[in-house]
């Protein structure tokens, strides 16, 4: 009986784990990529303010 609980227990927290493993995954690639864009539209902010300053 101990030893049924024990797997089923153990089956139920590796099964939990490994599905916040993968969540906390998608969460770092969408993280990733918001960085990506923001990074891309600072530069292209900066260029523009350059060239403005320019005239």
């Amino acid at each position: 009986m101990i030893k049924n609980s024990l797997i089923a227990l153990l089956l139920l927290s590796v099964t939990t784990t490994l599905a916040g493993c993968e969540m906390v995954g998608e969460v770092f690639k969408a993280g990733m990529w918001i960085g990506v864009i923001v990074v891309v539209a600072v530069i292209a902010l900066v260029l523009w303010l350059l060239r403005k300053m320019r005239r």
